[in-house]
C-alpha cells in the first residue's frame, strides 16, 4: 500500500492539526479497530469540532463513536460489522440514520468482524482479495458488493472471495511512542496492525510521547513502525471512555449516561454540544469530565510483562 509521501519533517503535532491535515471531507476512516478497547474517542471529537462531511467509517466493533459521527453529520457511509452501545444496546442516532434519514441518510455496508479483519489484511498484504470459508450461506453477500461466492482453484470449493479495504487514513491508539511515530501497542491489537499498513496515511494518537530509547528498548512491541505514520499526537486518555490496557479502565458509567442522554435528536443535540462541540479541545473534554472521575478509571492493580533480555 502506498502511503502519503507528503509528511511534515516533524510528525509531532496537535490533534487539530493532525485532523486537519489527513482527514479531509470524504475521506474513507478506519477507526476503533481494536474492538472494545483503544477506541480514538479524542480523534473522533475533533472531526466533529472540524465539522468534516461524507465520510466512510470503517470499523469492526465501533462501539458508539461511529454513532457519535453519524448524529454529528459527518458521515455519509459505514463499513461495520455493528454500530452500537456494547454496553447498553442500540445505537440511536445510527438508528434514526438508516430508518428516519436523520440527520441525513447513510449507506450501510455490512461486514463481519472477521471479513473487515480480512479486507484490510489484503490491502495491507497488497493484493485485491483475500479468500475464505466464512460467510456462505448467509445474507451477507446481498448488502456487500465487496463480498463473492467464487469457486476455488485446484479443489472447486465454494469460497468467499473479500475485497480489500484500503482506507484513506488509519486512526489508531497506542500506549506510547516516539515523536517519529513508532508506537508501542500492548493488549487486544484487533485489526490495527493490518490497518496501519492497509491506509494511505496513518495517525497515530499516544496516551504519552517518549524517547526514542524507550521505544527501541522493546522493538517486538512497535506494533505500528514510525515509517508508516503520517502523523502522532500526544492524547492522554485519548480513548475514553473505552480502556487503554496498563492506562485506565472503561468508564462503564459513560455509556450509560449516553445511552439515557440521545434517545432523541434533540437530547442527543444537548449531548454533543456539552461533551464536545462546547469544548475546545481535548483538554477541555478533561476538564468536564474531572479529575476525580478520571482518576478513578487509572489501573489500581499492575500486571508486569517478565523483563525481557534482547542482549547477544
Amino acid at each position: 500500500m502506498t502511503h502519503d509521501n507528503h509528511q511534515p519533517r516533524e510528525k509531532l503535532c496537535t490533534l487539530a492539526e493532525a485532523i486537519e491535515r489527513f482527514v479531509p471531507d470524504g475521506a474513507s476512516v478506519a477507526m476503533g479497530l481494536q474492538l472494545e478497547s483503544m477506541i480514538p474517542f479524542a480523534a473522533g471529537h475533533e472531526i466533529i469540532r472540524q465539522r468534516k462531511r461524507d465520510l466512510t467509517l470503517v470499523g469492526p466493533i465501533s462501539d458508539i463513536l461511529f454513532d457519535q459521527l453519524i448524529g454529528a453529520g459527518c458521515a455519509r457511509k459505514i463499513v461495520a460489522a455493528w454500530v452500537g452501545n456494547v454496553m447498553m444496546g442500540s445505537a440511536y442516532n445510527f438508528r434514526r440514520a438508516l430508518e428516519e434519514g436523520i440527520p441525513h441518510p447513510v449507506e450501510m455496508v455490512d461486514h463481519t468482524n472477521f471479513t473487515v479483519a480480512l479486507a484490510l489484511h489484503a490491502a495491507a498484504l497488497g493484493v485485491p482479495f483475500l479468500p475464505t470459508y466464512t460467510a456462505i450461506g448467509s445474507d451477507l453477500f446481498a448488502r456487500n458488493e465487496g463480498l463473492v461466492e467464487f469457486e476455488a482453484p485446484y479443489t472447486r470449493e465454494t469460497m468467499t472471495a473479500v475485497r480489500a479495504i484500503a482506507p484513506d487514513v488509519a486512526i489508531l491508539q497506542a500506549q506510547r511512542a516516539d515523536t517519529e511515530g513508532n508506537a508501542h501497542v500492548w493488549g487486544n491489537l484487533g485489526a490495527a496492525p493490518d490497518a496501519a499498513r492497509a491506509a494511505r496515511s496513518v495517525i497515530v494518537v499516544a496516551e504519552e510521547i517518549v524517547s526514542s530509547k524507550v521505544i527501541a528498548s522493546d522493538p517486538n512491541r512497535t506494533v505500528i513502525p514510525g515509517f508508516l505514520v503520517s502523523a502522532v499526537v500526544e492524547a492522554p486518555f485519548g480513548a475514553h471512555p473505552s480502556p487503554v490496557q496498563g492506562y485506565y479502565n472503561r468508564d462503564n458509567n459513560y455509556y450509560r449516561e449516553y445511552h439515557r442522554g440521545t434517545k432523541t435528536r434533540q437530547d442527543f443535540e444537548a449531548w454533543l454540544d456539552h461533551w464536545v462541540l462546547g469544548v475546545g479541545d481535548r483538554q477541555g473534554y478533561l476538564d468536564l469530565l474531572g479529575a476525580e472521575r478520571a482518576d478513578s478509571l487509572k489501573v489500581r492493580k499492575h500486571a508486569y510483562a517478565a523483563r525481557t533480555d534482547f542482549g547477544h
